[in-house]
């Protein structure tokens, strides 16, 4: 039996990521205009919430990754990638 692939299944996390950004940035503008119901408000600030969350987690991941890629072996000991000046 194959399985079946939901399209969020098939984004790439980054344009995932981007889109959630981008949408919860226009979430900010429609509330910071002051023109939604308090109900609209509330719905939005609700999905922001959710929005965030997401965002977060994502970059939670990408951070793993990188401490992985810098030192497989303890990625928990690994030293941030600071650029010199």
């Amino acid at each position: 039996m194959a399985k079946t692939v939901s399209p969020a299944a098939k984004t790439p996390p980054a344009a995932d990521f981007e889109h959630s950004l981008d949408e919860l940035e226009q979430l900010v503008a429609k509330m910071e205009g002051g023109e939604l119901s308090l109900d609209e408000s509330l719905a939005s600030f609700e999905r922001g919430i959710g929005l965030y969350r997401h965002c977060q987690q994502a970059l939670e991941q990408a951070e793993l990754r990188v401490r992985l890629l810098l030192d497989p072996e303890a990625p928990d000991s690994a030293e941030p990638f600071e650029p010199e000046h």
